[in-house]
């Protein structure tokens, strides 16, 4: 069974092939995708850091869009529109409850941690006008606070995945080393989060198939032999 809403991965599947002939074909792959990187971090219960990418993985097959190149401004406004939209189809309140009743302790020890935070990075390697990356980090802080204050499961979400994505560019492009006793809480912290999310947000994609999920930016493309002119 998964960490979140009692919904394992061999149920989402059984779900999966019960309903995928009903899908539109960009869901049926967004959510096939998802499924297989998911399945494979149920494997890796041993090594939270392999299974956080396989879980970053798997939440990027089910959200990602076309961005039109490598831009940190449009993957969060992905983020957001993907939250929005999870959060106002999910009638029996299944992501409130993972947030603000199985994780809240956790989520804020992870909102409270530096070495997640965007600015304190671009400080550490120099970058213009990241100094007062504490002024930025108290300044979330009120946000934060703010959401929590109104519940606004949304914008908290999206603020944990700006968390999250922090640790995933950190452990993806090789600034954390395997297994480092550094990074433990907010790795396996994070995983857990994700482990419990992700479910429930395939889960809600398969009961919603007429909501327009957007179009998979990798689709498949069957291999054609081209003729030659020559």
């Amino acid at each position: 069974m998964s960490d979140g809403d009692d919904l394992g991965f061999g149920a989402l599947k059984d779900k999966q092939r019960s309903l995928r002939s009903g899908f539109p074909e960009p869901l049926g792959l967004r959510v096939h995708r998802a499924l297989s990187w998911y399945g494979r971090s149920t494997q890796s219960m041993d090594d939270n850091d392999i299974r956080f990418i396989l879980l970053w993985v798997a939440f990027n097959a089910a959200y990602a869009q076309d961005m039109g190149g490598p831009d940190a401004g449009g993957e969060r406004s992905a983020f957001r529109t993907f939250f929005e939209a999870l959060v106002s189809l999910d009638r029996s309140n299944r992501i409130y409850n993972v947030v603000w009743k199985r994780f809240p302790n956790e989520i804020r020890v992870l909102l409270n941690n530096r070495f997640v935070f965007a600015p304190f990075w671009s400080h550490q390697n120099g970058a213009t006008g990241s100094v007062d990356w504490a002024a930025a980090l108290a300044a979330s802080q009120k946000i934060i606070a703010s959401a929590m204050a109104q519940q606004d499961t949304g914008r908290l979400l999206s603020i944990v995945f700006d968390r999250l994505y922090v640790l995933r560019n950190q452990i993806v492009h090789g600034g954390a080393t395997w297994n480092s006793s550094i990074n433990r809480s907010q790795v396996r912290d994070g995983a857990a989060v994700l482990a419990s999310l992700l479910p429930v947000f395939i889960d809600i994609m398969m009961d919603n198939p007429e909501y327009d999920w957007g179009r998979p930016f990798y689709p498949v493309v069957e291999n054609v032999v081209e003729a030659s002119n020559g």
